[in-house]
């Protein structure tokens, strides 16, 4: 089969990472700053978070310890500590956007629209280069939200099983849109929130507000993009109403997937309100209702020894779930977990491979085909990768040119991990504790 890549991430691709730079008067010395920012663009989170405290304590009035004390709790889903060090940094500099943005998703992931949409109503998406990849916070879209709960969850039992409808070459469920008709989608870590396909929206009459951002696809390829809301989706004896979504053309995928029609994708900021599983092994996505008892005997079960693995993540901006990986016996570096990237197990830029002595035969260049349309891919194989306590032995990789998200988030991304790599196992998502399992 050849290496096909679906990943749906609605992110607009900008070069190059934002030194947020010291206010006029901070008491903080560029060596201490640098030394704390070096920390946080390698990934050291709980290394920079120190070092930054230090800065702030010194310093209350240091808008840059202040703006990355709160993403790093962001990242670790700390609310109370993101929101105090982000109002601090607001009080610092009251419109700055970067601040607004990251108090905005701080409000989002709780589901508290309101206020989201509050920050966002003079918000300008291109004020500072990590905001593109923060798609899901619309202002219109969330403002609809006014007196409606988002992601209502009813039905019985405290679980639903959705069998696959096929696992290859990415899962595909069966779901229903406004008590409509079963309808097609497939399961994807690295899209945001639930996607529909643009005429599949129009056809069910859906709003549409309009995308400050294009969608950014594998080869770097980008399409319109848009945001709508749905009232209820059916899933099994499962009902959640009030729910955001995405809106792009995906049908264009159906034939690679094997289906008469695709009509949307299930991405991460829906598993995020479940206790989720990919379980590739028994061939169904299983969602718990986030609760702490479920929580609890997910933890209880993985103690009483089952055979498992865990290992911390962190979700940075909305959707991109980071944990720490290897390639052989390179140095750690942190790899997004892209359940979308199909026909292959890793996505590695040209620095990795060539770190890994891993060289690209040109002569092997394949046609793959995206949702911005068709491009060309390269298959290489690496001898060993580790993502998150997890080994496998000979992964399949494909190169489709640089990776756009390598240095996009504030910290280096070494790579991505996608199907190939998780089809033998079933993926917990924990997003409480901030840990995911392998079954």
């Amino acid at each position: 089969m050849k290496n096909v890549c679906v990943e749906v991430v609605v992110i607009l691709a900008v070069a190059g990472v934002c030194f947020l730079g010291l206010a006029e008067g901070q008491a903080a010395t560029g060596s201490e700053e640098q030394v704390a920012e070096n920390a946080f663009k390698s990934g050291k989170f709980a290394n920079a978070e120190k070092l930054y405290g230090q800065i702030a304590a010194t310093d209350a009035k240091n808008y840059v310890a202040c703006v990355r004390l709160g993403e790093i709790a962001l990242l670790s889903n700390h609310f109370p500590d993101a929101k105090k060090w982000l109002k601090d940094a607001l009080g610092i500099r009251p419109e700055d956007a970067r601040a607004k943005t990251l108090l905005a998703e701080t409000f989002y992931r709780q589901d508290d629209f309101e206020h989201a949409s509050e920050l966002l109503k003079t918000q300008d998406a291109g004020e500072f280069p990590e905001r593109a990849h923060f798609t899901s916070l619309n202002y219109e879209k969330l403002a609809s939200f006014e007196e409606q709960t988002p992601y209502q969850v009813s039905g019985p039992g405290d679980a639903v099983h959705l069998k696959f409808v096929k696992a290859e070459p990415l899962p595909l469920v069966r779901v229903r849109i406004n008590g409509g008709k079963d309808v097609v989608f497939f399961v994807d870590t690295g899209a945001a929130e639930f996607g529909l396909d643009t005429e599949f929206a129009k056809e069910l009459g859906l709003p549409l507000w309009a995308s400050k951002e294009v969608g950014t696809f594998t080869g770097g390829q980008h399409v319109e993009t848009f945001h709508s809301k749905i009232d209820s989706i059916a899933l099994g004896e499962w009902t959640v109403k009030n729910m955001p979504a995405q809106v792009l053309g995906l049908r264009v995928l159906s034939s690679m997937l094997g289906v008469p029609r695709i009509d949307g994708v299930i991405g991460t900021i829906f598993l995020y309100h479940f206790v989720a599983t990919i379980d590739y092994r028994a061939g169904e996505l299983v969602l718990q209702k986030r609760t702490p008892e479920n929580v609890r005997r997910l933890w209880v079960a993985v103690a009483a020894g089952r055979k498992s693995v865990s290992a911390p993540f962190w979700l940075a901006a909305d959707h991109f779930m980071v944990a720490w990986g290897r390639v052989g016996t390179l140095p750690p570096a942190l790899f997004f977990l892209d359940s979308g990237l199909a026909g292959a197990g890793v996505n590695f830029p040209e620095l990795t491979l060539k770190a890994a002595n891993i060289a690209l035969d040109k002569s092997k260049t394949e046609k793959g085909q995206g949702a911005a349309g068709a491009f060309e891919t390269i298959p290489y194989v690496v001898p060993e990768v580790t993502f998150a306590g997890v080994t496998e032995q000979n992964v399949s990789g494909l190169w489709d040119g640089p990776l756009f998200r390598e240095n996009e988030l504030g910290f280096h991304i070494g790579g991505m991990i996608g199907h190939e790599f998780l089809h033998t196992y079933a993926v917990t998502f924990d997003f409480d504790g901030m840990m995911m399992v392998f079954h």
